[in-house]
């Protein structure tokens, strides 16, 4: 594989300023895609366009504010995105919320907003800008797993639970929309090192992946277009202690 096949394709991305998001958008940029960028401070997404465009000034990028557990930013996000873009060819779904809690100590807030983050907004996104696509007859979607997807752990139930979800969505979107030239990817790291899995004080945040090695792999997978796919990969570490 030696040709570029994103270029200038349109990308959201969800979750542009976490660990992972943010070097996905920049290897998108790396592959010259336009990128329409989201996550809940302004301030780091609009660092994170200057920085993109030190790396690729060639592309559109545009960026806009949203709490995804919320259904009403979720349809303003949308407004914002349609008018940047007449179409969208790549979604990204990393935003996510990892809760690590006793099942004594879990409420039903908790549940409730770990499944809005890590479940709904990818069944949003995933809805509104597969039609896209499918008047296309191309498009990629990828869902953030984790190894969490194939596993439990002490004080995961709900993030487990949500990353279990969204490995059983992903499957059956990718055996949906396969037939229209579509393909969904999950995609799930182990632990990452990033701000968010610093929660995980029983594990050495030594031996946890390299963000931008994730991102390079992502990026990596969704450039093939012919027969070949990988809709369900394993990202996993060499150490774990």
């Amino acid at each position: 594989m030696t040709k570029n096949i994103l270029t200038k394709k349109n990308c959201f991305i969800s979750g542009a300023t976490g660990g992972i998001g943010k070097e996905i958008s920049k290897q998108l940029a790396i592959k010259n895609c336009n990128l329409f960028l989201t996550g809940t401070n302004e301030n780091k997404l609009k660092k994170l366009k200057n920085d993109i465009l030190r790396i690729n000034n060639s592309i559109n990028i545009n960026y806009a504010y949203c709490d995804v557990s919320n259904l009403v930013d979720i349809e303003k996000l949308i407004k914002k995105v349609r008018k940047s873009f007449k179409s969208i060819d790549i979604v990204i779904n990393s935003a996510g919320i990892f809760e690590i809690k006793s099942l004594g100590k879990s409420t039903v807030h908790d549940f409730d907003e770990s499944f809005n983050v890590n479940v709904r907004a990818p069944f949003l996104f995933s809805k509104e800008f597969s039609k896209d696509m499918t008047t296309k007859k191309w498009g990629r979607i990828v869902n953030l797993g984790s190894s969490s997807s194939y596993a439990g752990f002490k004080n995961g139930t709900i993030y487990s639970a949500t990353k279990h979800a969204i490995l059983g969505f992903t499957r059956a979107l990718n055996a949906e929309l396969k037939e229209k030239n579509i393909r969904a990817f999950c995609i799930s790291p182990g632990s990452t090192k990033t701000k968010m899995a610093r929660k995980s004080i029983d594990q050495n945040y030594n031996t946890f992946l390299d963000p931008k090695e994730v991102s390079e792999f992502i990026v990596f997978a969704i450039n093939f277009d012919n027969e070949l796919l990988s809709d369900e990969i394993r990202l996993n570490r060499m150490i774990t202690e």
